[in-house]
């Protein structure tokens, strides 16, 4: 994959420049002409509201040159795959699913910081292999314009197999992503964020099948109970719960935080807690002393 185009845009290129002053349909154009230009692609689809967005507009750019592709591991729940499910049939994608295996690597069960980095690494190199069995052309996945704003160690994996970024290239925010979304009619356009399993293990935590069975259950026992954005972070035995700021009345309800007590235990935790701060994306990065600074093109 050694031709493909690189995720950063070279300096002077002032289109590129020029698309965060696009409003979000002309940045779709943009996107799907981008798009159109490849002979054909594979899509990374997590089943999550950008990758999602990539996979349709891939398919809008390209019909059945473009290829969908969803991997199954231990990190990934049971929930996130009938959400897959649910999308690729109600748009028709080209859709596979595949095996990776990073579960194998103890550089990835170590769980230090740049866990995501052997993640991706794994996923790429599966995707790098069926691209050429299946002589595709491109791999692509969804990082957008705000994910350079945090820690992301699976960029630099991307970087190293040179696989494209073309809502990145769109200059497309998560915002951008949801209304465009809604407007096609994609049922993602509102997905709460999601993230693997093994976000869930604070970092020095080793990635155990068991230890993300545990966190799946926790979850799917707060999603029975109506709440829409929250993650389970494990802690030895200790459930702390991350509940989104305007769903925390609810979960601090005397019946309620009862309910949540008994629903966690019963799925294997011996302690449960609601943390004060609430949900916030990346939050066991707060651990890190001094977070590097994120280089999509170079992969720091």
């Amino acid at each position: 994959m050694s031709t493909l185009i690189h995720i950063q845009k070279p300096a002077g290129d002032t289109q590129a420049e020029a698309r965060p002053h696009l409003t979000p349909p002309e940045k779709e154009q943009a996107l799907l002409a981008r798009l159109a230009e490849l002979p054909s692609v594979i899509v990374a689809l997590s089943g999550g509201a950008d990758s999602a967005y990539l996979a349709w507009a891939a398919q809008q750019a390209l019909g059945q040159r473009a290829l969908s592709v969803t991997a199954v591991s231990p990190s990934f729940a049971a929930h996130d795959r009938a959400i897959v499910d649910q999308f690729v049939a109600s748009c028709h994608l080209r859709h596979e699913y595949v095996d990776t295996h990073e579960m194998e690597n103890p550089a990835y069960r170590a769980n230090a910081s740049d866990r995501c980095y052997f993640c991706k690494d794994e996923l790429f190199n599966v995707l790098d292999t069926l691209a050429q069995k299946k002589q595709i052309a491109a791999i692509a996945y969804g990082v957008n314009a705000d994910d350079t704003l945090d820690f992301r160690p699976g960029h630099r994996a991307a970087t190293e197999h040179h696989v494209i970024a073309p809502l990145l290239d769109a200059a497309l925010h998560k915002s951008d992503i949801r209304e465009l979304s809604q407007r096609a009619g994609l049922p993602t356009w509102n997905r709460p964020a999601s993230a693997c399993l093994s976000s869930r293990l604070p970092y020095g935590t080793e990635v155990t099948p068991e230890r993300l069975a545990l966190v799946a259950r926790g979850e799917e026992a707060l999603r029975q109970l109506g709440f829409q954005q929250f993650r389970v972070r494990l802690h030895d035995k200790l459930a702390r719960v991350e509940i989104a700021p305007e769903e925390m009345p609810r979960a601090f309800n005397a019946d309620m935080a009862a309910k949540i007590a008994k629903q966690l235990k019963n799925a294997g935790f011996a302690y449960v807690s609601l943390d004060l701060e609430g949900y916030r994306q990346g939050s066991l990065n707060e651990t890190l002393a001094a977070p590097p600074a994120l280089k999509v093109a170079s992969g720091t």
